[in-house]
């Protein structure tokens, strides 16, 4: 949504700028950080929204879109949900909700924006499982922006670190994620060790760097 200030995007090796809007939703769905509904729409209403890009002038959803919606809902573990005002779900519940929006556009690419941000732990470790999941079962390709050190090391294999719009590292996510890089990012000391039982990266904040 973005012109850059230098260079180009690309998607497929073709600058976004070369994309139709609708060929380009119908690649790459957004997750954002936060989703409101402006009317009380029911979650089936919410999820049949992703398949906006498929369909044509003052077209209504059919049989087969209500189908991948309905699947979306089975994937994120929400089709309990399908006819709730979106409006009465809990914070986790609705990410899940909008991650199956997301994938009812059958993407190549999906991009998300702080996705367990205001969540509990129980909640952070749901959408955590879901990501790790859809891309394993799925083969979807995902892109994270996230503060949270320990989701990125639980999820991601290849981590860029930026500070103030500049690179700190870039590479496997085993490689970048260091005691270094962490004082360099955040200002703190942290210990940064693989945990024995969860098998991933684990960064453990210890104090302020002087």
């Amino acid at each position: 949504t973005l012109t850059p200030s230098a260079g180009t995007i690309q998607f497929d090796r073709r600058p976004l700028s070369a994309w139709k809007r609708r060929d380009l939703a119908r690649r790459i769905a957004l997750v954002p950080q936060d989703t409101h509904a402006p009317f009380d729409f029911t979650v089936l209403d919410i999820v049949l929204m992703g398949r906006y890009p498929y369909l044509g002038a003052f077209a209504l959803e059919g049989p087969a879109d209500v189908a991948i919606a309905r699947q979306a809902l089975a994937s994120t573990g929400t089709s309990a949900f399908e006819d709730r005002p979106f409006a009465t779900l809990s914070g986790g519940e609705k990410q899940r909700v909008v991650i199956a929006s997301a994938l009812a556009q059958s993407p190549e690419l999906l991009l998300l924006d702080e996705p367990t941000a205001s969540l509990d732990l129980g909640h952070q470790l749901d959408v955590q499982l879901l990501l790790t999941g859809l891309n394993r079962d799925r083969g979807v390709t995902m892109v994270l922006s996230t503060h949270d050190l320990n989701l990125a090391a639980a999820v991601c294999r290849h981590l860029i670190l930026l500070r103030d719009g500049r690179f700190i590292a870039q590479g496997l996510t085993e490689d970048v994620l260091t005691r270094d890089t962490v004082r360099a990012l955040y200002g703190v000391e942290a210990d940064v060790h693989r945990h024995p039982i969860a098998g991933h990266l684990t960064v453990t904040p210890l104090a302020r760097v002087p």
